[in-house]
């Protein structure tokens, strides 16, 4: 199986969302731009936010066993995808990719 590499790109953040909907809340997303975590056998790698994993599992899964070309395509690099969290108030997006 590949190594998938996971990269932290950028965070999004909809303050008048947040401002009308979210309940005031002392922890926040402790994901850094830049920060990254390598997937082992298509596994979720340490200190990745769960709510992230979730969100890009069946990715990285197929990215470990070989497997690509989303969606006829989509990405430069057919090994590859962008996958954002499911935080809508300050979702994260990661650019998961295989290395060797």
């Amino acid at each position: 199986m590949n190594k998938v590499r996971i990269t932290a790109i950028r965070q999004t953040v909809y303050s008048d969302l947040m401002e009308q909907y979210e309940n005031p809340i002392e922890h926040k997303c402790d994901v850094k731009e830049g920060q990254q975590w390598i997937s082992v056998d298509g596994s979720c790698p340490t200190g990745l936010c769960p709510s992230a994993w979730s969100s890009m599992q069946p990715f990285v899964e197929s990215l470990a066993k070989g497997k690509g070309d989303f969606y006829d395509g989509w990405m430069k690099n057919p090994m590859s995808a962008m996958i954002s969290c499911n935080d809508g108030f300050r979702p994260f997006s990661f650019y998961i990719e295989t290395i060797d």
